[in-house]
């Protein structure tokens, strides 16, 4: 009975000290209450995010989610020939006291692609069978991880177009 708390006992050890490796993000989140998140105007929340979605259409984005107060757009890139990023932005207009307020988030997607060879054998009848070496490759594009975008430049520019664009 011994031998097996200790195993136990063995065992929680060495699981615990495996999590303790494990990056946590949350651990890194400090909540400041200014953050390159949001936008603060005089107009109001729909027109906020009008003008929000026709940024985003002005620069290419698909705009997969329009709701009067809430707008996702996504644009895809190709910065080498087996790699593609996705950007998703999602702004959500929200009323304040004087104006309304933009709140942007936006995730980088990565993707690469993954090269799959198949080999094809041939089986002759009488003579039994062959392996011959006929390979064909191709290739699956798989997400390899998310990020969501931090850089205040990126969020100040953003803002700007949507403060500029007309109606």
């Amino acid at each position: 009975m011994s031998r097996l708390v200790l195993a136990l006992l063995a065992a929680c050890l060495l699981l615990t000290a495996c999590a303790s490796k494990v990056p946590s993000a949350y651990r890194a989140e400090t909540f400041e209450p200014e953050t390159p998140f949001q936008f603060h105007t005089e107009l109001d929340s729909e027109a906020l995010c009008d003008k929000g979605r026709r940024a985003l259409l002005s620069q290419g984005y698909d705009v997969e989610l329009s709701a009067p107060t809430n707008i996702r757009g996504a644009k895809f890139f190709l910065p080498a020939p087996n790699q593609q990023l996705q950007l998703r932005i999602s702004l959500v207009c929200l009323a304040s006291s004087n104006g309304a307020t933009l709140y942007a988030n936006a995730l980088q997607s990565r993707y690469e692609m993954k090269a799959d060879s198949n080999s094809t054998g041939l089986s002759v009848a009488g003579l039994g069978s062959i392996s011959l070496p006929w390979s064909s490759e191709s290739g699956t594009l798989v997400k390899v991880g998310d990020e969501t975008v931090t850089d205040p430049a990126f969020y100040q520019r953003l803002f700007v177009l949507i403060e500029n664009i007309k109606d």
